[in-house]
């Protein structure tokens, strides 16, 4: 069963169904697996949890 995971920012509902559909869609496509086997996982980050250069992305201007 592949999983495809993705972390992002915060994202909407609409956002999450749309990238799920598309993702599983087009790795079932490229690679030859039935769309119904494909696990989407994807994890939210906030600002105040990812840091870049050492600085956080909620402090970055």
């Amino acid at each position: 069963m592949p999983v495809i995971t993705l972390e992002a920012g915060q994202l909407t509902k609409e956002q999450k169904e749309k990238l799920a559909l598309e993702l599983t869609e087009t790795a079932s496509r490229i690679m030859g697996v039935p769309a119904k086997a494909f696990i989407a996982l994807i994890r939210e980050n906030a600002p105040d949890n990812v840091g870049v250069g050492g600085v956080l992305l909620s402090e970055r201007k």
